[in-house]
């Protein structure tokens, strides 16, 4: 009887773990790429949800730095030299962040990559963009990165969650 009941209990404990183990992670990994003239633009990042969350100007609240996702930073890799919103961005790897304003947001591309989302050093930006901001028809659940293909050798970067949509277009050399 004693067997039985530890057989039963290490049964449960063991299910238990893998029920634990198989759930979804709150911000999963998310990916989205572009391909124009044969060259590939790759973004990385985390997509967290709303989950009945305060976004923007609650739980990322405005006047500092955004690491444009969950957990790890945000990367972007390009095959091209990028001309990104009048940045201009040599072919390689680098970090995506995002300086949070009510009215106006900034793109920012960092040197620095492989560290966590968190950990960001102004020193090693490569630029700022200015982005064009928009509001949604009804509020974005779950955060989206994407990159569009709007023409020979240009294309659109962006950004959108709860209330907003941050854009910024740009050109493949």
């Amino acid at each position: 009887m004693m067997k039985t009941a530890l057989t039963l209990c290490s049964g449960v404990l063991v299910a238990g773990t893998v029920l634990c183990f198989a759930q979804a992670p709150l911000s999963p990994p998310a990916e989205t790429s572009v391909s124009i003239n044969g060259k590939q633009i790759t973004i990385k990042y985390s997509a967290p949800s709303m989950r009945g969350r305060k976004i923007f100007g609650g739980l990322e609240p405005y006047g500092k730095v955004w690491r444009a996702g969950a957990n790890s930073a945000t990367s972007l890799h390009t095959d091209a030299d990028l001309d990104l919103g009048g940045l201009k961005v040599p072919k390689g790897d680098y970090t995506l962040y995002v300086w949070l304003d009510p009215d106006q947001w900034q793109l920012i591309v960092n040197k620095q990559t492989g560290q966590w989302g968190t950990e960001y050093s102004q020193d090693r930006d490569l630029g700022r963009i200015k982005m064009t901001m928009s509001k949604p028809p009804s509020p974005i659940e779950k955060y989206e990165i994407s990159l569009t293909k709007e023409g020979a050798d240009k294309g659109q970067l962006k950004l959108a969650w709860e209330n907003t949509i941050a854009t910024v277009p740009f050109t493949m050399k």
